[in-house]
């Protein structure tokens, strides 16, 4: 009996040991970059408990990945080739081992300068083609890789913004709770609702097909309420933020808050946006203002109360992502060539400056 309590003891004490090494160590997480400057590819950074960031190194050298997604297992890394090689860009495949990345395979987007990619629990993939003006539909298997490309959705449609004239598909996202794709489109102004047959690997449009968001808007980014019911859109041109419902299968737009101080005049893009796990705060990134602008959630409509700005410490805020905690965010300032974290007031949602590290072009940040 006494053996038997040393041992529960002893397995205790190590299971709680691991726990603070755990902590203390913090989290790895990837950084996508433009390669047309000093960046070579895909690099690899640490964040620790205190907030303090260190680089790993180069994990790997490839073209242009703006932007990252990784299988629910941890096991592969997706990253976009951001291209136009006659009419296409690429999505690149890594199998992640330890502080590197082995390259697996390599698939066509289905169309040009892909900027977006998202993967689900099926290891089903989408890749938004800003150029190319579509999605396009991929799966993968951890050990063979990418398929090829078996489907794409072309997006028709403009508005009235000159970046407008033409469709410019920037994010695909499978809904969470249902077989249903929704799309962002900056150019045509539109959220696009489509299924997926399994079966045909095809898309097929809903009664819906899209939302238009306000003239001119420009939607960029969604991100999803922990309660799947509402939808948090970044709109790039006129620097909005627009709370998205769905009523008896019909979504609507229910909000649109600015994401400037009112008495801000100069030259500003949207770019970004998250939500914390709690659902009370959500944030996005302004290029220009060069900020986060921080939300307070309505828990019973869901609409947005402005918090305050917070200056990123940097310039052009294209990207960036809250830690596997939500204790701290972390910024890809891509014109100033720097990563910068804050940690952040779980109560109030305001963030306070922690540190900064060099980072060559950075666009994407990847836990």
């Amino acid at each position: 009996m006494k053996k038997i309590s040393m041992f529960i003891v002893i397995t205790l004490f190590f299971s709680c040991s691991m726990s603070k090494v755990k902590e203390k160590t913090g989290s790895n997480f990837y950084v996508g970059t433009y390669t047309n400057g000093e960046s070579e590819g895909i690099y690899k950074y640490q964040l620790n408990a205190a907030g303090k960031l260190k680089q790993i190194g180069l994990v790997a050298k490839t073209d242009n990945p703006s932007y990252l997604a990784k299988t629910k297992d941890n096991k592969t890394l997706l990253a976009v080739d951001e291209t136009n090689e006659n009419g296409t860009g690429y999505v690149n495949s890594f199998r992640i081992e330890k502080d590197s990345l082995v390259f697996v395979s390599k698939s066509k987007s289905g169309g040009a300068h892909p900027c977006f990619i998202s993967i689900n629990d099926k290891n089903q993939v989408l890749v938004a083609n800003y150029s190319g003006e579509n999605v396009g539909f991929l799966e993968i298997d951890d050990q063979s890789g990418l398929t090829n490309l078996l489907a794409v959705q072309q997006h028709v449609g403009n508005d009235i913004n000159p970046k407008q004239q033409t469709s410019h598909a920037h994010f695909a996202k499978f809904h969470p709770t249902k077989n249903e794709i929704i799309s962002v489109d900056l150019g045509t102004n539109q959220l696009w609702f489509s299924t997926l047959d399994t079966q045909k690997k095809e898309f097929a449009f809903t009664n819906q097909k899209t939302l238009n968001m306000n003239v001119g808007a420009g939607p960029r980014h969604f991100t999803f309420h922990p309660n799947n019911k509402w939808m948090y859109v970044v709109n790039e041109l006129n620097n909005t933020v627009s709370l998205v419902k769905e009523k008896e299968n019909l979504y609507t737009v229910d909000q649109t808050i600015a994401m400037l101080p009112k008495d801000y005049k100069k030259y500003s893009k949207a770019a970004d946006i998250h939500i914390s796990k709690d659902g009370q705060f959500v944030y996005a990134s302004n290029r220009g203002h060069e900020s986060i602008v921080i939300y307070k959630v309505n828990p019973e409509n869901g609409t947005l109360n402005l918090v305050g700005f917070q200056n990123v410490k940097g310039k052009h805020p294209r990207n960036f992502s809250l830690s596997p905690d939500d204790n701290f965010l972390i910024v890809a300032n891509k014109d100033s060539n720097n990563i910068v974290s804050f940690k952040r007031d779980s109560k109030t949602g305001k963030l306070s400056f922690v540190d900064e590290v060099f980072a060559p072009n950075p666009v994407c940040v990847l836990f």
